[in-house]
């Protein structure tokens, strides 16, 4: 009787050592699994590098060998949508103006500028935008407004290109028309997603200030130095704004028949309004400018019928826009800094 107690206790002694025996293979075998498993997420995350190494570098030896005007840069493979915030933001800026700034001084800080047009190469920009600039005689703030916003923006990550519309002729200025010019004229070149229609003599201090579009149109300039960085007017839409190629075309873009300083801003917002659509704005600590001083243009005068026009708005911006602007294209120049788009319009017409 106790042989066999005692044969019975080795034996369940040997089964307990045969089960935690058993235990410790399948942990083993389960970590051994884990360790391979790591190691060969490792190895294809280093072939996925490697990959993308070599197709950078083919796709940079293709664009050396291709020459192309103003194409959309192609985004390479595996390449990543770029953050909503970007890491290189600064915020604000004390901005200063070099009297003796060159053309060729820009150009050489900004050597990734290529006719016009630059895209960030370590990620997938969110948003084509397209700068549109009116211009006439004002050579030396499109000098300082170009050696400050190209940087701006490629801080902000954003596939971009600068068009600088130039009027010619002996016409009033015609701000509205040259933008509605613009916008046209950028859309034979690329799929643009947003349109930032600036001013050339406004300056953003905070890249925070972001130029891209929003779901309504957008208004960028909430304060400006000249005002005390406090909004002009309650529905001031001047100076800096971001509509949509949707936004622009549900309001027929901006009336052209606006000659001289004035009234095209408001025009443009009550069509927002009419579309059932709101402005928004950034914040004010953000959204501020400096506004490099100058005495007005001749042929800028004040424009002395807009408030006339502002009251037909209702019924003429059907008619009166993107789909009845008309003018003479003179050139089309890929500069490496700016596209710059000169126009010529006829004598403006009297408001009837």
């Amino acid at each position: 009787m106790a042989l066999n107690l005692y044969v019975f206790h080795i034996f369940y002694k040997f089964k307990v050592l045969v089960l935690v025996t058993l235990c410790l293979m399948v942990l083993w075998a389960t970590f051994s699994y884990f360790m391979d498993s790591r190691q060969e997420i490792s190895k294809a995350k280093s072939m996925v590098e490697d990959f993308r190494r070599v197709t950078s570098l083919e796709d940079g030896q293709k664009e050396d060998k291709t020459e192309s005007i103003a194409q959309v840069p192609t985004v390479k493979s595996f390449q990543g949508p770029c953050p909503a915030v970007s890491p290189y933001l600064r915020g604000a800026s004390k901005l200063t103006f070099k009297a003796s700034l060159t053309l060729e001084e820009v150009q050489k800080e900004n050597p990734q500028v290529a006719k016009g047009r630059y895209h960030p190469t370590e990620c997938s920009a969110l948003q084509h935008v397209a700068i549109l600039i009116p211009h006439r005689n004002r050579e030396k703030h499109l000098l300082y407004l170009l050696d400050h916003l190209h940087p701006f923006l490629q801080r902000q990550q954003l596939d971009y290109g600068i068009y600088v519309i130039h009027q010619a002729g002996n016409a009033k200025f015609n701000r509205a028309k040259l933008l509605n010019v613009g916008y046209l004229e950028a859309i034979k070149e690329a799929n643009w997603d947003c349109f930032i229609f600036h001013d050339v003599d406004l300056v953003p201090e905070n890249d925070f200030n972001i130029y891209m579009c929003d779901r309504q149109p957008k208004h960028l300039v909430v304060g400006r130095n000249n005002t005390g960085y406090r909004l002009r007017y309650q529905g001031y839409f001047g100076g800096v704004t971001a509509l949509t190629r949707d936004q622009f075309s549900k309001v027929n873009g901006f009336s052209n028949n606006y000659w001289g300083w004035g009234g095209e801003d408001d025009d443009l917002r009550i069509r927002v309004e009419m579309q059932k659509m709101r402005v928004v704005r950034p914040s004010a600590d953000v959204a501020r400018y400096t506004m490099i001083f100058h005495k007005r243009d001749h042929g800028n005068e004040e424009n002395g019928e807009r408030m006339k026009l502002l009251r037909q708005v209702s019924r003429t911006w059907k008619t009166d826009g993107l789909n009845s602007c008309s003018y003479k294209l003179l050139s089309v120049e890929h500069n490496p800094l700016y596209i710059n788009i000169t126009v010529d319009f006829s004598r403006e017409p009297k408001v009837s």
